[in-house]
């Protein structure tokens, strides 16, 4: 967290501008009065205070006040931050869902198929977020009348969004889950199972599968990262309220103490999440409880 701190702030410095003039807006202030707002946010001190005055109300969770809305930063995300993580958490499981369906359909069967998916997979890898979203609202929305065009609070209006920020993840997750699939589908305990009469279905669903979501547990902390950028895209072109949506209005129109606590905020989401990934990967991975007895 404080290498993020340190970096947002080191952006905060770097940025060209002065924001003592975005905070008085599009008047032309008179130099009184930037002055004035300078000396107020201690912009007019040496760098190394203003860094130690930065990371003092980090510290007791002070995050500063938007220059553009004049609220306080940490109110005006967390108003945000749930319309975000319902998109996030949804897109997740609907890739987590299209991917555990493709790799449980295609691992170990005909060659052709195999090559198939993986051509499907590398599509959905390389196709840009912001291309599939107005493809999806081109025809899903405009022309078919099946969902919302833009906003909405109900279940149908989290459709077209997820399923934009879900089809990248789909392919590597397919792919990841695939490889793992096939790798367990010769360990001995797979052919045991076999051996006592175990549909193909049930080897696949009740033992396989298991064993392949362990190395995409692996990659689930990167998944993050693609998640809160991806919303940025998906938020701004289905017009859903959001911190992508409040992150790109922000660098927009300059307002830094809000792009600075997008970026905490991502951080901390990201150290969390990785955080729990390791811990259910010892839970779900037998070898590891074994080595920590």
């Amino acid at each position: 967290m404080l290498g993020a701190a340190t970096v947002a702030f080191a952006g905060l410095q770097l940025t060209p501008g002065d924001p003592a003039r975005v905070i008085l807006g599009s008047t032309t202030p008179s130099p009184e009065q930037v002055e004035q707002v300078r000396h107020e946010l201690a912009f007019d001190r040496p760098v190394p205070v203003q860094y130690g005055l930065f990371i003092g109300r980090l510290a007791k969770g002070d995050l500063g006040r938007s220059y553009q809305l004049r609220e306080p930063v940490g109110a005006l995300i967390g108003d945000q931050a749930w319309s975000s993580a319902l998109l996030a958490l949804t897109g997740f499981a609907t890739a987590l869902t299209a991917a555990t369906v493709l790799a449980v359909a295609t691992a170990g069967r005909r060659p052709a198929l195999r090559r198939l998916s993986m051509g499907l997979e590398l599509i959905a890898i390389s196709t840009p977020g912001f291309w599939v979203g107005a493809l999806l609202l081109t025809f899903f929305a405009f022309r078919w009348h099946l969902f919302p065009v833009a906003g909405g609070s109900g279940p149908e209006a989290l459709v077209l969004p997820s399923a934009t920020l879900a089809l990248g993840l789909v392919g590597v997750y397919a792919q990841v889950m695939r490889e793992g699939m096939e790798r367990a589908l010769d360990e001995p305990f797979v052919l045991t199972a076999r051996a006592r009469g175990g549909g193909e279905t049930s080897v696949r669903l009740r033992h396989a599968l298991r064993h392949a979501l362990i190395p995409l547990i692996t990659i689930s902390g990167w998944s993050v990262g693609a998640l809160l950028s991806g919303a940025v895209v998906v938020e701004t072109i289905f017009s859903r309220q959001g911190i992508g949506r409040v992150m790109a209005a922000a660098i927009a129109s300059r307002d830094l103490p809000v792009v600075t606590g997008v970026i905490l905020l991502s951080a901390l989401a990201f150290s969390l999440i990785n955080m729990a990934v390791d811990g259910l990967y010892r839970i779900v991975d037998p070898r590891l409880r074994e080595s920590a007895l």
